[in-house]
């Protein structure tokens, strides 16, 4: 049954990374450049950006991308799309306001689904709401999503931009999580591994409000600071305890890692795959990993967890290996979206 909408006439705004038009060559190409050329993604300046994105970056790595999108690619497109429509789909029938999907890189865009909930019909929308589908803070996935909304919303002074801050310790967030997670849990397992998407170091001394905290010692996500108000690292690590506390999995039976490093430069460690190799030498056969830093299942969690992680675990002699799905389209989470469309939440156009 369908809730009333709040006072204002608002429209939500549900935002994800995004994902190449089709797995060929020229769209993940195309996709590719967009991600890469996002100063809060590839953050140098522009002409070191541009020739490492076109000059090397490109060249190198698109048909190889372009092959792990096809191993993915289902009948009716991208999964990430798939599920994220879903998603929005099933969030409609709980609402009465109008809702939107937009994507930070690639279509729909978030200018698109921004003018989507401009001319909705009915009465004319003041507000949106902005929900990235991002648990935790990062420059390259939550800000820069809001900083897009921001861009699509220049000239339209009279829409009130209004944003859910990062939800990686909500109750609802969590209690939809272990949810949608406990079937698998229930099937058994020697070890949990939480996987994280990675990031630069540098992208947390940047996010870092007191300039002296992150990553000083091994200690620092431990240390109370008003910096985690924008740790991606120190949030990981709060939603892992958080689940496991919750899901009854005691302590020495989970860890967390950072997966998809590119390049380089220095990244968060401990890294996926030598954790993955650590735990099988450590004697763990039965292995389950979950991406709660992904809302909706994409490259990274099917072909880079549940086909490339899987198959080297195997190799390294364990025995059991499963990938927990994403939130995407679980009632749980949809209805902890319905939930979070008709409160009150700080203006994003500070």
């Amino acid at each position: 049954m369908a809730v009333s909408a709040s006072t204002r006439r608002r429209g939500v705004l549900i935002v994800n990374l995004g994902s190449p038009e089709s797995p060929s060559p020229k769209d993940v190409r195309r996709y590719l450049r967009q991600f890469l050329m996002d100063p809060r993604v590839l953050d140098l300046p522009y002409h070191k950006r541009a020739f490492l994105v076109y000059g090397l970056i490109l060249p190198r790595h698109t048909a190889k991308s372009a092959s792990h999108y096809r191993s993915i690619w289902t009948d009716d497109g991208s999964p990430l799309i798939v599920h994220s429509r879903k998603a929005v789909a099933a969030l409609r029938e709980r609402l009465t306001m109008p809702v939107a999907l937009g994507m930070r890189y690639g279509h729909p865009s978030i200018r698109e689904a921004v003018g989507e909930l401009l001319s909705a019909p009915g009465e004319r929308v003041d507000e949106i709401l902005l929900i990235p589908a991002y648990p935790q803070y990062a420059m390259s996935s939550y800000e820069t999503a809001l900083v897009e909304a921001r861009r699509a919303l220049r000239f339209k002074s009279r829409i009130r931009l209004t944003v859910i801050p990062p939800y990686f310790e909500d109750d609802r967030f969590l209690d939809s999580l272990v949810e949608s997670a406990r079937p698998h849990l229930e099937e058994g397992f020697d070890h949990l591994l939480f996987s994280y998407h990675n990031i630069p170091a540098r992208h947390l001394h940047k996010s870092d409000t007191t300039g002296s905290h992150c990553l000083r010692d091994d200690r620092c996500c431990l240390i109370q600071s008003d910096t985690w108000r924008t740790c991606y690292r120190r949030q990981a690590i709060r939603t892992a305890e958080l689940f496991a506390a919750r899901a009854g999995v005691p302590t020495e039976r989970w860890s967390i890692a950072f997966q998809s490093r590119f390049g380089s430069d220095e990244w968060l460690t401990p890294e996926t795959e030598p954790e993955i190799i650590r735990l099988v030498n450590d004697g763990v056969k039965r292995l389950t990993v979950i991406c709660p830093g992904f809302s909706a299942d994409c490259l990274e969690t099917i072909e880079e967890i549940g086909i490339h992680g899987r198959q080297l675990f195997l190799d390294a002699g364990g025995e059991s290996f499963t990938l927990i799905p994403c939130l995407n389209d679980h009632p749980r989470w949809v209805q902890t979206l319905a939930d979070w469309s008709q409160e009150d939440w700080p203006d994003a156009r500070k």
